[in-house]
């Protein structure tokens, strides 16, 4: 659904022609939802063990006798929420943007949109990209990391494989949607720099490259809800950013008023009408809310759907087939190698010998659990997931697997000095951290669930002490982490050889962490966020408010800006061979800067590196971050082979917003130009450009 300018003036003019054919409530019958909460639940409560959250597509306007087609919604971004046991469970965001893999992102884009066009649907609205201020969000195992650059690049790309289906690409939640306890509640605060250098450019970079669809967030900024945000939706999003196509509510508390949220800029309340309907006919004709602005609501939602229906009918249906084909659950598996990141490999214990290792014993209870991630909107139902001890049996099977809960330590450590190797799998489950409804916002629907992660960021205590007193038995001793976003470290890292990152790595991903372990996939994965020593260190958050201010620096500029080292720093993950680069050269044209090098492999085997390119601003009259990351590359090598890598990056995005003025505004003076394979200074050549 990539849409020149000529085809944008095209479905502009058969827009307003249709527009003019219709009468006011036909125009606001598009700007609502056509599902009411009582007869979804009650649909669900029906056939509880196979109906769910969006089921079936959500259908809102349409209208049949002028062919405007109903907007069908399918949530994410896991996969396709729709069905049982069916779509393809690909792994979290987070995972995935672990992985840097922009082309494998857009790959995932399309097979989502081809199974959206399976069950009927025409729009995904699991393009999450907000960015988590803390990592104890609940809900961030949905978006990238905590670098606006690196989400906005990974965002955008899932956004465009989308809509290469002619499907439409939902981003969200607009904007300043880090928690979830408070989700309903709390009114976020930031300067101007803040909101436009650290929280906003990643949606414009999606909106730029041509997302067509924008959901509005629960919470409020500056006081003013954000489904009815003027300075958002309209001024922002429309006007300085000049987006065409339409904007959403978040589900059935994301409009609270009618007038403000029409006079706002909101074009669609969904899934429920409950504001708009009959009470937006009755503003209008009161005269608290002008013609004209249903007529732009209107006209948005027309032209947007009239693209993807015109592009969709020169395509061949896709038959119900392509849902949880192999392609598309090879697709998940690839995604999960890319994306699990090896942290720690002390005399390198991995990969495991399946031949040296007779037995191996598996700890935590997550080590049997099919654990995808959260239970909210983003849940997706497959056909099988793969647990981390089947993964393991499948790909070791001349090694016998044992498994325990490690409920009793001592008989842990008994089997821990008769194992040949140990592999702990401790994190958290859909229980710990996801998407926050209580019981009373459901209407008694549903019991509580999700949340935030608001007493630690760490292990639970049992699964600490099981590792502590376990671990030093085995020389061969793993911990396998499981959960959306960073987990400390510190209290356990020494009595384990190895640690990995498995985020919740999707249907395949026992699969590919039993790979990784025995060799049979180099990992490649690197931290889209960084590790402290500290919680403290972290921008410090209150879960249950009614305000929060949001700070300029958070993740690894702020240990970069106040001196704090990190205990693993952003960017990094280790690989079974080792990288060389060599020859860089920085430069610049004057329209972008540039970062050359030959990246060789060194070591005995196949392997991916991401090279990874940051800007630093010590010159700087301002304040601005020690440096931050402006490029990257993935680059896969055989064994002694040498390719020449460019990272290349527009001088836009060095730009810092200018308050005085309401500008960015690039700095004419001398940058730092760092290359290498993390953001800590040991991994970075430096070079400068004078710009």
């Amino acid at each position: 659904m990539s849409i020149t300018k000529d085809q944008r003036l095209s479905y502009t003019k058969e827009a307003k022609r249709i527009l003019d054919t219709l009468n006011l409530e036909e125009k606001v019958s598009l700007m609502g939802g056509n599902v009411t909460l009582e007869g979804m639940m009650q649909d669900m409560m029906s056939d509880p063990l196979n109906k769910h959250y969006n089921y079936f597509p959500y259908p809102a306007g349409g209208i049949e006798k002028e062919n405007i087609p109903p907007m069908l919604f399918c949530d994410g971004p896991r996969g396709v929420v729709c069905g049982t046991g069916k779509s393809t469970c690909f792994p979290v965001s987070m995972c995935r943007g672990a992985s840097f893999d922009t082309e494998l992102e857009e790959k995932i884009g399309r097979a989502i949109a081809e199974e959206i066009r399976a069950y009927k649907g025409n729009l995904f609205a699991g393009v999450c990209i907000n960015l988590p201020y803390n990592p104890g969000w609940g809900r961030s195992q949905e978006t990238y990391g905590e670098e606006s650059y690196h989400i906005g690049e990974m965002g955008s790309s899932l956004a465009k494989g989308i809509q290469e289906e002619n499907v439409i690409a939902c981003i969200k939640h607009f904007a300043f949607n880090q928690m979830e306890i408070s989700r309903f509640k709390v009114d976020v605060k930031c300067d101007k720099r803040t909101e436009r250098e650290v929280f906003l450019p990643h949606f414009k970079k999606c909106i730029d490259r041509g997302a067509a669809s924008v959901m509005s967030a629960y919470n409020l900024y500056q006081g003013t809800h954000c489904g009815h945000s003027d300075y958002l939706l309209n001024e922002v999003l429309k006007k300085e950013w000049d987006f065409d196509g339409f904007v959403m509510s978040d589900f059935i508390w994301g409009v609270k008023d009618t007038v403000e949220a029409a006079n706002g800029g909101q074009d669609i309340e969904m899934c429920c009408t409950q504001f708009f309907g009959e009470k937006l006919v009755q503003a209008v004709k009161d005269g608290l809310v002008a013609e004209s602005k249903i007529d732009e609501a209107a006209l948005r939602i027309i032209r947007t759907l009239l693209a993807s229906q015109t592009e969709n009918a020169s395509r061949k249906e896709i038959s119900e087939e392509k849902i949880g084909c192999k392609e598309h659950i090879d697709l998940a598996l690839q995604s999960a190698r890319e994306g699990i990141t090896l942290i720690k490999n002390e005399n390198e214990i991995l990969p495991l010998s399946k031949e040296a290792i007779k037995k191996t014993v598996v700890l935590g209870k997550l080590g049997k659990k099919e654990n995808i991630g959260d239970h909210g909107s983003s849940w997706v139902f497959p056909k099988y997931v793969v647990s981390p001890i089947q993964g393991i049996a499948n790909v070791s099977p001349k090694s016998q697997v044992i498994f325990y809960d490690g409920e009793d330590i001592e008989h842990a450590k008994e089997l821990a000095k008769e194992a040949d190797a140990v592999v702990f799998v401790v994190g958290y489950d859909h229980d710990d951290e996801g998407e926050y409804v209580s019981e009373a916002q459901s209407e008694g629907y549903t019991g509580s669930m999700g949340g935030d992660r608001k007493d630690s960021l760490g292990l639970h205590k049992n699964e600490i002490k099981l590792i502590q007193e376990v671990g030093p038995i085995n020389k061969n001793s793993v911990a396998v982490l499981i959960g959306g976003n960073m987990i400390m470290i510190e209290e356990w890292k020494k009595d384990v050889n190895a640690i990995m990152m498995a985020y919740y790595p999707g249907m395949e991903g026992g699969t590919a962490i039993a790979e990784i372990l025995f060799g049979d996939v180099n990992p490649s994965g690197k931290l889209p966020f960084v590790i402290p020593y500290k919680e403290s260190d972290l921008p410090q958050v209150d879960w249950d408010t009614e305000s929060q201010y949001y700070d300029y620096y958070h993740g690894y500029t702020k240990l970069e800006k106040e001196g704090v080292k990190p205990s693993i720093p952003f960017g990094y993950g280790l690989s079974y061979t080792e990288f060389k680069l060599e020859d860089i050269v920085f430069s610049t044209n004057g329209n972008s800067i540039s970062a050359d090098a030959t990246i060789t492999n060194i070591g005995k085997r196949e392997g991916t590196e991401v090279v990874q390119m940051y800007v630093g601003f010590s010159n700087s009259s301002i304040d601005r971050p020690v440096k931050i990351l402006r490029g990257f590359s993935r680059v896969s090598l055989n064994a002694g082979e040498s390719k020449r890598v460019e990272i290349e990056c527009p001088v836009s995005e060095l730009c810092w917003y200018n308050e005085a003025n309401g500008k960015m505004e690039l700095e004419h003076m001398t940058y730092e130009v760092y290359l290498g394979t993390s953001s800590d200074s040991q991994d970075l050549t430096q070079g400068t450009i004078v710009l």
